[in-house]
């Protein structure tokens, strides 16, 4: 398939659709105005089971293969929580606002800030950033890792970003299905997006 081509689209289980995280089975998805956490069917869109979100503010969310990371917009705090009982089991203050996007690169996090148009890398033990570097666009969202690069979702140009995580730089970039994508996840082969303006999930190809 070419490169963007939508696989596949159902609708988000809520009105204000943000996170979104693939745990190797099943899709993990958080919105704000219900303030719950969602495990969703990725075949049909189903609801599997739904636990509340630690604060106000849910914004992103990601799989480290074993617990659920949270970026929460309103507190400004990360958290990861165990996804069999909803308990956080640790949490550390980020400095800056408007953590919309959070992935996991099989060592470290990365959050995008959408007020300053930066992507961070961090220490999942203390909270530091490691290095960051400028986000393409003026609309950091959604961010993923698919073991070897960066995707980022900017909702203000509408495209979809690969990036060399070692120096920021974009490799190639597409049109999201629509301008207000909100996260995305890597399920090993596609991409999965969560748009907020339609409350669609989105599978794509990028092959």
């Amino acid at each position: 398939m070419a490169l963007g081509t939508i696989i596949r689209s159902f609708a988000a289980p809520t009105a204000a659709p943000t996170g979104l995280a693939f745990d190797g089975r099943t899709l993990w998805h958080c919105e704000y105005t219900t303030n719950l956490i969602y495990q969703i069917d990725p075949a049909t869109g189903t609801v599997i089971r739904s636990f509340a979100a630690p604060s106000t503010g849910p914004g992103s969310l990601t799989w480290d293969r074993r617990t659920l990371w949270l970026s929460d917009v309103v507190a400004d705090r990360i958290y990861q929580i165990d996804p069999a009982t909803g308990t956080v089991i640790r949490s550390f203050a980020i400095t800056w606002a408007n953590a919309y996007g959070l992935t996991w690169d099989g060592r470290t996090l990365w959050s995008s800030d959408w007020s300053l148009n930066r992507i961070y890398q961090i220490d999942p033990a203390t909270g530091t950033v490691i290095r960051l570097f400028n986000a393409p666009g003026t609309g950091p969202r959604g961010l993923t890792f698919d073991g070897r690069t960066l995707w980022h979702g900017d909702s203000t140009s509408g495209l979809i970003y690969q990036i060399d995580p070692a120096t920021g730089t974009v490799i190639r970039s597409f049109a999201a299905p629509t301008v207000q994508v909100r996260d995305l996840t890597w399920d090993g082969r596609t991409l999965w997006s969560v748009d907020f303006t339609n409350q669609l999930i989105y599978q794509i190809a990028v092959s």
